[in-house]
């Protein structure tokens, strides 16, 4: 058991929307790998909100390590609905609904004023941004939209380079849905360009899901991108020869565990088993 120290500072942007999450305890499994005092631990996965057994028993495995903050990369099935938020989301996830910071994914976005914006209104008792900040552990957290406009004259582009102007270093963290560049299924989605460019200089880790799989990539412009979609429903090939594939997993369905320190995280793919796919690190300045 672990005493956490890391209480999570909302922004303005994000006040209105999530409560935090402070002075939890921690306990890990014995497969994944453990934190240090000072050091929080987020959880990220994606596209495994369909009332399976599958995404319910890596729900468990991720509540069990008691992490102060859970990313929901998006997708709830099959519509994003208020029935599909109630039937697939809330049963899968929605103990860990306190300490969840959302995007949405393609399937939640059509509807989202009646599944996505009600639901986490009604959880949080608050409205839901369509993207926000937060800080968890010292580390500034972008949640992005993939699916609202992002080009570079939209609003959402206008805040993130306001909200990138006020901050100092690179110790950060950007999540949306679809991801720039990917092995899987789906491949590389160009038009989040402006959300990347955006980013550089600013943030050294940006975590999506979309494809139903789990990659590490290559930094590009300082930045490390993951594709944490393997949340449970089903698994989509990779192509091993894609450029810049450091890591793939194509068989297991697993979650990306981050463990936050100051200047640095230790990042793992674990599967729903346990199991430690992939371990990595990634260095930041606050400078």
């Amino acid at each position: 058991m672990i005493a956490r120290n890391a209480c999570l500072a909302l922004t303005a942007a994000a006040l209105a929307a999530i409560a935090p999450a402070c002075g939890a305890q921690a306990r890990h499994s014995n497969q994944a790998p453990r934190a240090a005092p000072a050091t929080a631990v987020v959880w990220a996965v994606g596209d495994g909100a369909d009332g399976g057994q599958v995404a319910k028993r890596l729900a468990r495995r991720i509540a069990r390590d008691r992490p102060d903050r859970l990313l929901y990369l998006g997708d709830v099935y099959p519509a994003g609905s208020p029935a599909d938020f109630r039937d697939h989301y809330a049963t899968v996830y929605g103990r860990l609904a306190p300490i969840t910071a959302p995007t949405p994914g393609n399937h939640d976005w059509p509807a989202h004023r009646d599944g996505y914006d009600r639901y986490w209104r009604a959880r949080l008792h608050r409205p839901m941004p369509a993207w926000y900040a937060l800080r968890v552990g010292g580390w500034r957290v972008l949640s992005l939209n993939s699916e609202a406009p992002h080009d570079a004259r939209s609003p959402q582009l206008r805040w993130l380079r306001r909200t990138l102007a006020r901050g100092q270093g690179n110790c950060a963290i950007a999540f949306w849905h679809r991801p720039l560049r990917s092995a899987g299924l789906h491949g590389d989605q160009p038009d989040v360009a402006p959300l990347w460019a955006a980013l550089r200089g600013h943030v050294r880790i940006v975590v999506n899901g979309h494809d139903h799989d789990s990659q590490r990539l290559r930094a590009r412009g300082g930045i490390v991108e993951y594709v944490a979609g393997a949340g449970g429903h089903g698994l989509y090939p990779i192509n091993r020869g894609y450029a810049g594939l450091r890591f793939g997993d194509d068989g297991d369905y697993a979650g990306l565990r981050l463990a936050l320190r100051a200047t640095s995280a230790r990042i793992a793919f674990v599967s729903v088993a346990g199991r430690v796919l992939d371990r990595s690190r990634v260095a930041c300045s606050r400078r």
